[in-house]
């Protein structure tokens, strides 16, 4: 599995409790639509307030001239206002909007026409957009970060903003079987050698544990509960994520279980006694994971049976990716 940039998409599969953070949106969010909220936990996260300090100081000198003070990205930010002082500045743009918006509609509306500018700006495509008119004006703290750090990006791209922020998120959807929460991980900003290097590819393990350490436990607890969800049927518990898949033997009888079919007892070491059976165990499962399409690239077995978690957790990973919904 590989990114081109800092891009963990990939956490937002975890949905694991982070905190106990509930939001009341019965009444405020619509049927079909899905919310996003930052989780307490990560509101007073420092490199979180950084960036939002380093946004509103940016604004602020951005429109120094134009006599415009920014104190709250939440509350400043809504109506429009501020942003389209932002293009006219930073890209010497002529919005065919109000000047000063005053009902919610002309509000609505200049949101509209922002949001659309900066997206051809940026040449996005509307599934690419990270934000949205109706997020911004209903304040959304996340919406309006991703929108800021994209106009910093591309119309003063030397600025040193504030790398590698990643937050709690709760997704909240109303369904007819009442609301359904998710809680991932999403990254607003990125690494300055990404950035930089672009085309190097990088493995998003690789950068969780660089630029994230603080996110391993939950990951590995997320993934634990997968395992033991999976596995509970055959009496088995997974605790020790580091040190229970080293022989391998876990490992078979979970694909097993989420392929659905069953090796036979003389294909592998049910409990193996030495390095070379536990390697033969690993490499049966890498095996199997490849030739089921589940691995984008080849794992070296000889890193399961010496406990490289970055490894185990990418070959998990593999099969969590496509039956956590299972």
């Amino acid at each position: 599995m590989t990114s081109k940039s800092m891009d963990l998409d990939f956490l937002n599969a975890f949905d694991q409790p982070f905190d106990n953070y509930q939001p009341s949106v019965e009444n405020d969010i619509a049927p079909g639509e899905r919310r996003k909220y930052i989780q307490p936990s990560s509101q007073n996260d420092p490199k979180l307030k950084e960036l939002k300090t380093f946004l509103i100081e940016w604004i602020n000198s951005t429109l120094k001239q134009e006599h415009i003070v920014v104190k709250s990205l939440e509350e400043d930010i809504f109506d429009g206002l501020v942003l389209h002082h932002l293009l006219e500045r930073l890209g010497g743009m002529k919005l065919d909007v109000q000047e000063i918006a005053l009902s919610v509609s002309s509000q609505k509306h200049k949101l509209g026409v922002i949001v659309q500018t900066v997206s051809r700006c940026l040449q996005l495509e509307e599934s690419q957009l990270k934000w949205g008119a109706e997020d911004i004006y209903k304040k959304d703290l996340l919406a309006t970060l991703h929108l800021l750090v994209a106009m910093v990006k591309h119309f003063q791209p030397g600025m040193d903003i504030p790398q590698n922020v990643c937050v709690e998120v709760l997704i909240v959807e109303p369904t007819k079987k009442g609301i359904k929460t998710e809680k991932v991980f999403e990254f607003i900003t990125e690494s300055r050698e990404n950035l930089d290097h672009p085309s190097s590819k990088t493995d998003v393990f690789d950068e969780l544990f660089k630029l994230a350490p603080d996110k391993v436990k939950a990951v590995k607890q997320a993934i634990i509960h997968f395992v033991n969800k999976h596995l509970g049927n055959l009496g088995l518990t997974v605790k020790d994520i580091d040190s229970q898949f080293s022989d391998g033997v876990i490992l078979i009888l979970l694909i097993g279980q989420l392929e659905g079919y069953f090796l036979n007892l003389s294909e592998f070491f049910l409990t193996p006694c030495s390095d070379a059976e536990m390697l033969h165990n690993a490499s049966l499962a890498v095996d199997l994971l490849l030739s089921g399409g589940l691995l984008d690239s080849p794992v070296n077995p000889e890193d399961i049976v010496n406990r490289d978690i970055k490894t185990t957790l990418r070959v998990l990973y593999s099969l969590f990716s496509k039956y956590k919904h299972k």
